[in-house]
């Protein structure tokens, strides 16, 4: 089977690959997961993160944005002493804060599912991309999504971060054209 050209390096990657990465995505605790892994994945690579994703959900309380927005500085100390998550200060920080803006867009929206996919009419975008470096970084969707979430008060949100969002919960199909996944979600 041919996958994208990232995702053959490492077994995790290549798991992510084929069942998750570029699925469209609705359920709102899924969302805020992705969107706080993403968050810390800033400036380190995704396969350090794919290592963590349990040791994330034991110590974020399964990512439940509702105590998330409710955590004080014990818990914010026990996380920056936890060896098995991200330990960067403002992002555990950021974590905190962008659950209790997530449940802000939840109050106007209904949902973060609503106000995020309202963004692409509730359609995946399709890219057509031969091979891996033709894949942007980011676009000027994800430029006005992440000025909008900054705007809102979100924090570890830049453009690439909110592209690679964008990406992983399935709001762009970013697989190769010869890619066995291009296709299973139309």
């Amino acid at each position: 089977m041919k996958r994208c050209a990232w995702a053959e390096d490492h077994e995790l990657e290549t798991v992510y690959h084929d069942t998750q990465w570029g699925i469209p995505e609705h359920d709102d605790q899924k969302l805020f997961e992705m969107l706080m892994l993403e968050a810390m994945q800033a400036g380190l690579s995704w396969l350090t993160i794919l290592k963590k994703v349990e040791t994330f959900k034991q110590a974020y309380d399964d990512w439940d944005y509702h105590k998330i927005a409710l955590y004080d500085e014990q818990k914010v100390e026990e996380l920056l002493n936890d060896p098995g998550i991200i330990r960067h200060p403002l992002k555990v920080k950021a974590a905190i804060n962008n659950a209790q803006k997530f449940m802000e867009i939840q109050a106007e929206f209904d949902s973060f599912d609503a106000y995020i996919w309202g963004f692409v009419d509730y359609k995946p975008l399709m890219n057509h991309w031969a091979e891996k470096k033709e894949v942007p970084g980011s676009t000027e969707l994800s430029d006005e999504i992440s000025k909008d979430l900054k705007k809102r008060g979100f924090k570890f949100l830049g453009s690439t971060t909110v592209y690679a969002f964008m990406q992983s919960v399935g709001i762009v199909n970013d697989h190769v054209e010869d890619c066995f996944c291009k296709y299973l979600t139309e």
